[in-house]
């Protein structure tokens, strides 16, 4: 399953950064077969040699416009690694944090009719045959339940608080992956432009190369955004669907409790042993 995930991870934020790449390359294409072209009578009236090309656009960008750039490869192999991680935690909040997950009706069915019978150790053997993060909330209030309603309710709100705490931690990978792919992509500009100015200080360079440079420099920060922006988005949904449901398994938690006012216990000998 972990495999799956991350397979379907690679391969989106592979298609995330490399679809935009591709088609600003292209759009950028036309400009270069133009001055190609423009330049190759030039060359061939005057007999000259043709310059060899450079690389440009995303390769440029991954690979350094003329000479191989180590320290830029690593910058994006940071970025895609964080893409892979932001969207595998997606996907796994996604398929965990649901209400069929944290709340199975079947759960809660079958802990309404212990509870409508009057045996709360029918009840906590429900929840504990189908364990989750209601059925630990339950649970902590069942074991209480000859301590009175006033400890119940502590128990629970402590094991509530507990549940959210798992579910809050599970979401703050994918923020801290959000906030992580702009400050990579950043720090690859600032490379960049530090090879730029590096190159402006060794006297006057050509004005079509430093440009050049500084473009390959804010792919990185494109990269990040590319990144960033899904990742942000998915947090805050995935994170005010959490919301909702808490809400709701606290409110159903009370009023499966209702009851607990008015239960006697009557252990059997299974539970007495």
């Amino acid at each position: 399953m972990k495999i799956a995930k991350i397979a379907a991870a690679a391969a989106l934020v592979s298609g995330l950064v490399l679809a935009p790449a591709a088609s600003l390359s292209a759009s950028a294409e036309p400009a270069g077969l133009t001055a190609s072209e423009g330049a190759a009578p030039a060359a061939s009236s005057d007999g000259a040699a043709a310059k060899p090309t450079a690389r440009t656009g995303f390769l440029a960008a991954l690979l350094g416009a003329k000479e191989f750039d180590f320290i830029g490869f690593m910058l994006w192999l940071a970025l895609f690694g964080d893409g892979i991680a932001a969207i595998y935690f997606v996907v796994d909040c996604m398929i965990l944090i649901r209400p069929e997950k944290i709340m199975p009706a079947s759960l809660i069915d079958n802990v309404q009719s212990a509870m409508a019978e009057g045996d709360v150790m029918k009840a906590l053997t429900v929840c504990e045959s189908e364990p989750g993060a209601m059925a630990n909330i339950l649970s902590a209030g069942f074991t209480h339940v000859e301590e009175g309603f006033d400890v119940i309710q502590e128990s629970i709100g402590a094991a509530a608080d507990l549940e959210t705490e798992r579910m809050m931690q599970r979401l703050t990978w994918i923020s801290v992956c959000s906030n992580l792919a702009p400050m990579l992509g950043l720090l690859g500009t600032v490379e960049g432009m530090i090879g730029c100015f590096a190159t402006l200080a060794n006297g006057t360079p050509d004005v079509g190369e430093l440009a050049g440079n500084i473009s390959v420099a804010l792919w990185t920060t494109a990269g990040g955004l590319v990144i960033a922006i899904p990742s942000i988005t998915a947090f805050y949904a995935i994170r005010n669907n959490a919301n909702r449901i808490i809400l709701r398994m606290t409110a159903l938690t009370m009023e499966l409790i209702k009851g607990l006012r008015g239960v006697e216990v009557e252990q059997t000998e299974e539970y007495a042993q």
